[in-house]
């Protein structure tokens, strides 16, 4: 619990610095910006299965630095275990959300959050989410370049994407 208490302070600490730093080359400080599950731009997200959206709220994902993401995932949406590169705070805004450790989906050993529950995925930790009966949306904090490492290369969605037309 200890280093649970201790990763998630470092984590808010870095990521409240990076942000701060990120916003002052981006933003007046005069701007505001507020969001809503309504007014957000969704787009599909090209490295999680097919059903997912995300809607980007600060930063580029792309690039280095800090960035918040909604994600969206429908009702019963697995995402198969992976790792990330960098650390990740995730907040479940409406729905739920199932969250596991290890290199094999197994609901019976990982824990259905509710709304306005949180979880911090250290880097290169192996886990998997899933959806319940109800579509969810998250909020991701997390360190770009955002990238997905599947557990099963075989899972990783890109792989089946179909070509683009020139």
């Amino acid at each position: 619990m200890k280093n649970l208490l201790l990763t998630t302070s470092l984590t808010f600490a870095v990521a409240s610095a990076a942000f701060a730093q990120d916003n002052i080359e981006r933003m007046h400080a005069s701007t505001m910006q507020s969001f809503t599950p309504a007014t957000v731009k969704w787009q599909d997200e090209p490295i999680l299965p097919k059903g997912a959206k995300s809607a980007i709220l600060v930063g580029d994902p792309t690039k280095k630095g800090v960035f918040i993401a909604w994600l969206k995932f429908p009702a019963n949406y697995p995402i198969p275990p992976h790792t990330h590169p960098f650390t990740e705070v995730v907040t479940v805004l409406s729905g739920k959300l199932g969250n596991g450790m290890g290199n094999v989906l197994d609901k019976t050993k990982g824990e259905v959050l509710n709304a306005g529950s949180s979880f911090v995925l250290p880097t290169g930790h192996t886990h998997y989410v899933w959806t319940t009966d109800q579509e969810t949306i998250v909020e991701l904090i997390a360190t770009g370049p955002w990238d997905i490492t599947y557990t099963n290369p075989a899972e990783d969605p890109r792989k089946h994407a179909a070509p683009s037309k020139k």
